[in-house]
């Protein structure tokens, strides 16, 4: 199917690999350019050379920290025009709440929720001008089942969520979606840290934890972040103008609620 975004422009957070990079490729593959971001620039210029190479688009790789408004500036200033954006953003670390300090729920707050208000509001008013936009935001699944250990990870990005449930219903009508992913366990490196800190919470082997954190997913594997991006890519897609909103968990069926 073709999802109608062939020479749009994206802009893709946290997209050097794990999920951000596996959305970047998904809309590279539909015919969308890209402006990828992520801290390390030379894992980041890989990538990016990586999606070119396969797909044709033009991949403009921006090092920087998007939690900083200079970043923010960088990233933005890259792209002719921003029709697309994917917000990623590495998550808060693991731990006991006792132990986080006001600093850390600071920093949690800032990458996981202000900073994708902030590119939200740096481009959708341009979107509702030229009648497309969409947004997703690449949240967790701990917004819909919260895990203890990822006490700053649930407070964030809920918070995030609480508020792309108030504007998304008011820029639908202009064409401009917003929408959440809820990844539960992917293979990626974030999985690999919280596998890690389970291991160490529990006194037992990392294998040992990792084997367990497989077994709770009914699916019996690790999802795959391609997977994960083609599910983005639909989000982006044209025929997506109706869907606005919503908070897409993508987890293996391990969350065991109807609702």
């Amino acid at each position: 199917m073709d999802l109608g975004i062939s020479g749009k422009w994206a802009l893709v957070c946290a997209a050097s690999k794990g999920l951000g990079y596996g959305c970047a490729l998904s809309l590279a593959r539909e015919g969308a350019n890209l402006v990828v971001n992520a801290r390390t620039a030379a894992t980041l210029n890989e990538a990016a050379k990586r999606i070119a190479d396969e797909t044709g688009v033009e991949v403009r790789p921006v090092a920087c920290d998007i939690t900083t408004e200079s970043g923010r500036a960088e990233a933005l200033a890259a792209a002719p025009q921003v029709d697309i954006l994917v917000n990623n953003a590495g998550g808060p670390p693991p731990g006991d709440f006792r132990n986080f300090t006001r600093d850390d729920w600071i920093r949690a707050v800032d990458a996981n929720m202000l900073t994708p208000i902030e590119l939200i509001k740096a481009t959708v008013d341009a979107m509702i001008e030229r009648r497309f936009g969409r947004i997703v935001n690449i949240t967790s699944s701990a917004v819909k089942a919260p895990i203890d250990i990822l006490g700053l990870s649930n407070g964030a990005r809920s918070g995030l969520t609480g508020f792309v449930a108030g504007i998304a219903r008011k820029t639908v009508a202009h064409n401009v979606t917003i929408n959440n992913l809820l990844p539960g366990v992917f293979d990626t490196d974030r999985v690999r840290d919280t596998v890690a800190a389970a291991a160490k919470a529990a006194g037992i082997s990392e294998e040992e934890a990792a084997r367990r954190r497989v077994q709770s997913v009914p699916a019996g594997r690790l999802g795959d972040p391609l997977e994960f991006g083609q599910a983005c890519a639909y989000l982006c897609s044209a025929q997506a103008g109706y869907v606005t909103g919503q908070n897409f968990l993508i987890d293996g069926g391990a969350y065991p609620g109807t609702f």
